[in-house]
């Protein structure tokens, strides 16, 4: 037996909810990573608009100013985590965003009086606010998220990262040649987060049954799918913190990602530092070599999805089977070609330049690898799982640049950068095999509501013995049934007062002659029915045959 599964409009409040987030990574990157135009606007004048102020950093307060986001953006992730579930995913993001929009606002005001020791405190506060924002939003994809469209909400979300860097490298140096000058990159920074503060306020929804606009056949939809009773999203749902720090899909999960971090980190700017010293071609320079791999790696963002769309709807493979080969597409091949490209000479510039645009732009793929895996694992602590992972994982970008300045003495000696790229490859060989061996795309036991208050099975069995109770009484009422069920085909029956507290039943035949009632989910709204004889009588045969057959 089939049953057609109604999904609510094609363009539904969860798409919006994806494409809002999407605006929301694309205008806290515009604010993140404008810092390095400005900087070199602030300290080089003559490169953009000498109409503004120039100021006399070195080197070293350079690396301040930029790495000082990091600073505090490491901070707050695994607070984020816990903060978007005590009180909303989407008052997080908006304070996250509204702070971000504030910091850029008073940077042209503060720099004038402080110096490059405002500017980095500016960015601190930047990053504290913007290190609980991915949490959060993870927190907020698993409440919107149905099994069947995980990948497609989150790789739309995503790819607000490419997005973001694409833009942020190209619409920041024209800003500052304008006649806005460098002010003008906060200012635009801090116009555009507090549009999609404004935006955010009026169409983000922390769930589906909080939402306005949500039509009756989209909610009964997500809640259905994420089996979710009544008054779900207003429970305190405990941390299985043991849980969580010995389950070997987590773990493994942990390992991948900062493995993917550490290779990352080598194809974002080491590569680029080896092409300038080893081949004389500083693509740092050069807008459009600059912009390339993460144009690339935007486009082939939603080749993944498309092709993976297509695995899971012809039934090819499993989940699991399908995050493991994305991730390793996403790792090993670039973790071959990195190390290729440590042998390339001065006369193969073309060559380098197509290998590290593919390296960064196959790397697209460890989102629908692993990145969304946090949801699988458990969409009800899915925030809480991405704050303990990034927060670990983003140590690893500053450990990175440490180890390749001790290795690379000589930024011109080849053998030195093969042996950066050779210990990267390593790192993301055996990272993804970790992830091969022990991941999984299966919601795990600790996500249950109730796994922290499970003391035995014989609670579970009486729970659902008088929630079987209950709704018997309740479906046997006369204005309860809209209409006959005196035919063969699947049947829906809505309770005028929904949402009701209450589980999904399919009511089918068995043996030939009798029916039994068997639970398939968990709803609010609805029971889906199937019949070939009385409802009553149905009901009456399965709770009797429960009664003389408890552990059937």
């Amino acid at each position: 037996m089939t049953t057609t599964v109604v999904k609510g409009p094609f363009f539904g409040i969860r798409h919006l909810q994806a494409l809002l987030i999407f605006f929301n990574i694309v205008v806290v990157y515009l604010s993140r990573l404008n810092v390095a135009v400005s900087v070199v606007a602030m300290t080089n004048a003559n490169t953009t608009n000498p109409n503004f102020p120039e100021y006399d950093w070195n080197e070293k307060h350079k690396s301040y100013i930029i790495s000082s986001f990091y600073w505090g953006y490491v901070l707050t992730q695994f607070p984020g985590g816990y903060l978007s579930r005590r009180f909303g995913s989407k008052i997080v993001m908006l304070g996250s965003t509204l702070c971000s929009a504030i910091c850029s606002l008073l940077t042209p005001f503060l720099i004038p009086i402080g110096g490059w020791k405002a500017y980095c405190a500016i960015r601190i506060v930047m990053g504290l606010a913007q290190g609980a924002m991915f949490p959060a939003i993870h927190q907020h994809l698993g409440k919107w998220s149905p099994k069947s469209e995980r990948n497609l909400l989150g790789v739309v979300s995503h790819s607000g990262t490419d997005c973001g860097v694409v833009l942020a490298m190209g619409v920041s140096g024209l800003i500052a040649s304008s006649s806005l000058g460098w002010p003008g990159i906060s200012y635009i920074s801090a116009g555009t987060c507090l549009t999609w503060c404004l935006i955010w306020f009026f169409f983000g929804y922390n769930n589906a049954p909080s939402a306005r606009l949500i039509t009756r056949e989209e909610l009964l939809y997500i809640e259905t799918d994420l089996k979710r009773e009544e008054n779900f999203h207003n429970k305190d749902i405990p941390v299985p913190w043991a849980a969580i720090f010995t389950s070997v899909p987590f773990l493994s999960l942990l390992v991948v990602r900062c493995a993917q971090a550490w290779g990352y980190t080598t194809l974002q700017a080491e590569i680029p530092s080896y092409m300038a010293g080893v081949l004389n071609m500083n693509i740092k320079s050069n807008a459009l070599f600059s912009a390339l791999p993460y144009v690339t790696m935007w486009l082939l963002s939603y080749v993944y999805l498309i092709v993976s769309d297509i695995v899971l709807t012809k039934g090819l493979t499993t989940l699991t089977v399908l995050r493991k080969v994305c991730n390793t597409i996403a790792l090993w091949i670039p973790a071959a070609v990195m190390v290729g490209i440590g042998f390339l000479d001065e006369e193969q510039k073309t060559l380098a330049i197509v290998l590290m645009t593919l390296n960064v732009g196959l790397n697209a793929g460890a989102t629908i690898g692993s990145t969304l895996n946090t949801i699988d694992l458990s969409s009800n602590h899915a925030g809480v799982l991405m704050g303990i992972t990034n927060t670990i994982a983003n140590f690893v970008p500053i450990v990175t640049p440490l180890l390749v300045g001790v290795i690379v003495t000589n930024e011109h000696d080849r053998s030195l950068w093969q042996t950066v790229f050779i210990i990267s490859a390593s790192i993301f060989f055996a990272g993804n095999l970790v992830y091969i061996l022990g991941g999984s795309a299966v919601t795990q036991p600790w996500d249950a509501p109730d796994f922290m208050r499970r003391d035995n099975v014989e609670y579970a069995d009486d729970s659902m013995k008088a929630h079987r109770d209950e709704i018997t009484a309740d479906i046997l009422k006369p204005e309860a049934i809209p209409y006959s069920l005196n035919s063969s085909r699947p049947h829906t029956v809505e309770y005028p007062n929904a949402p009701y507290k209450g589980n999904m039943y399919f009511a089918s035949p068995s043996n030939g002659n009798s029916s039994s009632v068997e639970k398939v989910g968990n709803t609010n709204h609805a029971f889906v029915l199937e019949e070939k004889d009385d409802l009553k009588t149905i009901l009456d045969g399965e709770t009797k045959d429960k009664d003389e057959n408890p552990r059937k």
